[in-house]
C-alpha cells in the first residue's frame, strides 16, 4: 500500500528562510537570557499546553478560562517584556545583534563570595557607611545592571570599599554581584510599596524589599545612620546580623536556596520578618520611578 504524497516544491529560498528564522529565534533566546522574561515564557508555554489538552478532553469550562487568560497575557504581553523590547531595537540599532555572546562564568566557590561581603558588610557597619548590595540567585537582574554602571570586576573587598566610599559617584546605587563578578554599580532597584507599617524604612531597605519581592535574588544592606546590617529575601528583612560569623552563614543559606540546594550541616535558624527599622538617612538618592 503506497501513500500519496503531496507535490511539495522546496528551494533554496525555503532553505534561507528557515535559517534565517532559527538565527531570529536564537538571537531571541539571547537577548531574554538571564531576565525575568524566562520564568514568564515557560509560564505562557504551560498555558498553552494545559488549553492543548483541556481541547482533547473536551473540557469546555477549563478551555475558555484559558483562553481568556492567554488573551489577557497577550494584551499585557508588551508591557512586561518592555525591557526586553526596548533592548531588541538598541541592539538592532547598534547592530549588537551580531555581536559575539559573552562566555558563560565559571564556577566559583560560593563560600568564598559570601566571606568577602560579610567582612565588607562588617567594615561598613564600623564605619557607618552605606551599602546596597544585591546577590543574583536563579532569575537574571540584567534589566537592573543595565540601569547602573557597567563594571563586570572581580569581587573583592577593596572595589566594594572603593564603590560605597562617602563622596563616590556611584556610592548611592546598588552593586549587583553575579558569582564572584561585580556586574555593574549604581544601579536602579524597585521599591517596594508593601511596607504600610514600616512606612519610615529608608530608601535602601525599601529598594532591598522590593527587589526580592519580584526575583530570587539576595540583598544585603547596611544602614548609613545605625551601622545596622540586613538581610532582605522573598520581600522579607531581618536584621540583627552584625556578627559577621553569623551574616556569613544566613547570607550562604539565603543564597542556597535561591539556588535550589540545601545547605549541609547548618543548624541556622533565619528569622525574617517586617521588623520596625529606624529611618536611614542615607538611602538611595536616585529611587527608580
Amino acid at each position: 500500500m503506497t501513500i500519496p504524497l503531496p507535490d511539495v516544491q522546496f528551494g533554496w529560498s525555503d532553505v534561507f528562510d528557515i535559517l534565517l528564522t532559527a538565527a531570529l529565534t536564537y538571537y531571541l533566546l539571547l537577548l531574554i537570557r538571564g531576565t525575568r522574561a524566562v520564568p514568564i515564557m515557560l509560564g505562557l508555554v504551560a498555558l498553552v499546553v494545559l488549553l492543548s489538552v483541556a481541547n482533547v478532553f473536551h473540557l469546555l469550562v477549563v478551555a475558555t478560562v484559558l483562553q481568556f487568560l492567554l488573551l489577557g497575557t497577550a494584551v499585557t504581553l508588551p508591557i512586561v517584556f518592555q525591557p526586553e523590547l526596548r533592548r531588541l531595537l538598541e541592539q538592532l540599532g547598534r547592530g549588537g545583534m551580531l555581536a559575539r555572546p559573552e562566555a558563560s562564568e565559571e564556577a566559583t566557590s560560593l563560600e568564598e563570595v559570601i566571606g568577602v561581603l560579610a567582612r565588607a558588610a562588617v567594615v561598613f557597619a564600623r564605619n557607618h557607611t552605606g551599602a546596597l548590595i544585591a546577590i543574583e540567585g536563579a532569575t537574571g537582574l540584567r534589566e537592573y545592571v543595565e540601569s547602573g554602571t557597567r563594571l563586570d570586576a572581580r569581587l573583592s573587598i577593596e572595589l566594594l570599599l572603593s564603590i560605597f566610599m562617602p563622596g563616590s559617584v556611584l556610592h548611592d546605587g546598588a552593586v549587583i554581584v553575579k558569582g564572584n563578578t561585580i556586574e555593574a554599580a549604581g544601579c536602579f532597584l524597585p521599591l517596594s510599596e508593601n511596607v504600610v507599617t514600616e512606612a519610615h524604612l529608608g530608601t535602601r531597605h525599601r529598594a532591598a524589599i522590593g527587589l526580592t519581592e519580584q526575583t530570587d535574588a539576595v540583598v544585603l544592606v547596611v544602614s548609613e545612620q545605625t551601622g545596622t546590617i540586613s538581610v532582605a529575601r522573598d520581600g522579607k528583612l531581618s536584621r540583627e546580623l552584625e556578627d559577621q560569623e553569623r551574616l556569613s552563614a544566613v547570607l550562604l543559606a539565603c543564597c542556597r536556596a535561591a539556588r535550589g540546594r540545601r545547605q549541609p550541616g547548618t543548624a541556622v535558624r533565619l528569622r525574617f520578618g517586617r521588623r520596625r527599622l529606624p529611618s536611614d538617612a542615607g538611602g538611595l538618592a536616585k529611587p527608580r520611578a
